[in-house]
């Protein structure tokens, strides 16, 4: 039994992780923001492994509670990244200075592995790059005009991260690097990217953009987090974790066919390109996706099948998966 800690316990990915490392019969230390968020995540994970289960209270825009939550930790899954639509420049300092933190804890305390959860978003080529496939010798460069608050932060957070293990000997460092992850979550108050889904489902979307997106199920994701903790191959090695790419509109018609009168809403008309360029102008969520709006780039998970074993499960399962979860919990308050 490895005593592990995981930060940002209550978000999409994290829950997984626990819930996974729970099941694997470790024991587990899920840093949370405020203490009031403690019931929720218990009941989100119920009964299996509570007994193994801690909390410590930090934040990554503050020094306190880190060593405490760190102590006597082998293993670190630092999972936690700021994802607010706010000012681009606070996140990304929370981003760099909170994996700073989370790095420095991890030294002090002893810990022998930190496995990081960055994203095929620092590892992207220059938007005017449409097509072909990348692995993990891709970076993205973060100071490319027109760049996004979310994607800079992930790539300067993951390069500030290699930066501090570059001069650590207490652990070694994996990054993973998921694309758009899908999947049930744990708790309707973590659902993560779901509002691709959500949107399509409710009728939001009334006709449908040009959007590629590169699906993986956020279980395999919490899968691969535990794979590169245990593997002696993972030490030192960036692994991208991606599925199938899939457009848009092949995300609505597998909502169609395996939702029947549930996805009655989902539209099937097709938004033009300039009329999404248009519409991203005064949006920021949909400004957030202008990199993926006729680009058809893929990147290759080759390296994580082979060193770790990892194997995704089907997109079309996990967009169906995804769609069950959020009709089932319709009525929950929803955040995040």
């Amino acid at each position: 039994m490895t005593r592990v800690a995981v930060t940002g316990g209550s978000g999409f990915i994290a829950g997984w992780c626990i819930a996974q490392l729970l099941e694997g019969r470790h024991e587990v230390v899920a840093t949370i923001r405020s203490a009031q968020r403690q019931a929720g995540l218990r009941a989100a994970l119920g009964a299996a492994g509570a007994d193994r289960l801690s909390f410590g209270v930090a934040d990554l825009s503050r020094d306190e509670g880190w060593d405490e939550a760190l102590a006597g930790c082998e293993v670190v899954l630092h999972v936690a990244s700021p994802m607010s639509a706010g000012e681009a420049d606070t996140m990304i300092t929370e981003a760099v200075d909170g994996t700073r933190r989370v790095l420095a804890a991890a030294e002090r305390a002893g810990v022998k592995r930190v496995v990081m959860t960055s994203a095929c978003a620092a590892a992207t080529p220059a938007g005017s790059v449409l097509s072909g496939t990348v692995d993990e010798s891709c970076w993205t460069d973060a100071d490319e005009p027109g760049l996004s608050g979310y994607r800079r932060s992930k790539t300067l957070a993951e390069r500030a991260a290699w930066d501090y293990a570059a001069g650590c000997r207490s652990f070694s460092l994996t990054t993973v690097l998921p694309a758009a992850v899908l999947g049930p979550a744990r708790s309707a108050s973590a659902l993560g990217p779901l509002g691709l889904i959500g949107a399509l489902l409710d009728g939001s979307v009334a006709a449908i953009p040009r959007l590629g997106f590169e699906i993986v199920d956020v279980r395999d994701v919490a899968a691969a987090h535990l794979l590169a903790m245990t593997s002696a191959q993972a030490e030192h090695q960036r692994f991208i974790v991606s599925g199938e790419l899939l457009w848009y509109s092949d995300i609505a018609g597998i909502l169609r066919t395996h939702l029947g009168e549930e996805a009655a809403n989902v539209a099937s008309a097709a938004l033009a390109d300039e009329q999404f360029r248009s519409l991203a102008q005064t949006s920021l969520l949909l400004a957030n996706l202008l990199p993926l709006l006729g680009r058809d780039l893929k990147h290759s998970s080759d390296k994580a099948r082979r060193l770790l074993g990892w194997r995704p499960r089907p997109a079309t399962q996990t967009i169906a998966d995804s769609a069950r979860y959020l009709i089932s919990h319709a009525s929950e308050p929803r955040s995040g």
